[in-house]
């Protein structure tokens, strides 16, 4: 169990990471997913990868917040991080562009790294599987 202070520090870290790619998938299907994937495309890559990177920032977004597979999502943030700034954001530069998208990145390896998580629904799931009972 890691100290309080980590833990927290770590939970914050996860919270503020899910909320900005929940956010960011929220916007990617208000916007008209149709919009993300013409973007895309414009990139040279597929259109339909704009649906996987919105589902995934959307739903994972939801699931890293509440601490449910949130090493697995994160890994999945730091590929889609490592996308865009090798695609979309190279070309602008650290300042004005991909400052962002490293930030996240950072994030998303923190807390791939991080000890068990506090204040996780994960951790009661597991809890629960391993004692036989029903959260």
């Amino acid at each position: 169990m890691p100290h309080v202070k980590e833990g927290l520090g770590a939970f914050i870290v996860r919270v503020a990471l899910g909320f900005t790619f929940f956010i960011h998938g929220c916007l990617k299907f208000q916007g008209g997913i149709e919009n993300a994937a013409a973007f895309f495309e414009t990139l040279g890559l597929p259109g339909i990868l704009a649906d996987a990177v919105g589902v995934i920032e959307l739903v994972g977004g939801f699931c890293v917040m509440l601490g449910i597979g949130a090493r697995t999502v994160s890994a999945a943030f730091a590929l889609i991080m490592l996308g865009a700034i090798f695609t979309a954001k190279r070309s602008a530069g650290f300042a004005g562009g991909y400052e962002l998208e490293v930030a996240l990145l950072a994030m998303s390896v923190h807390t791939i790294l991080s000890p068990n998580p506090i204040f996780a629904v994960g951790n009661l799931l597991t809890k629960a599987e391993a004692t036989g009972r029903e959260v």
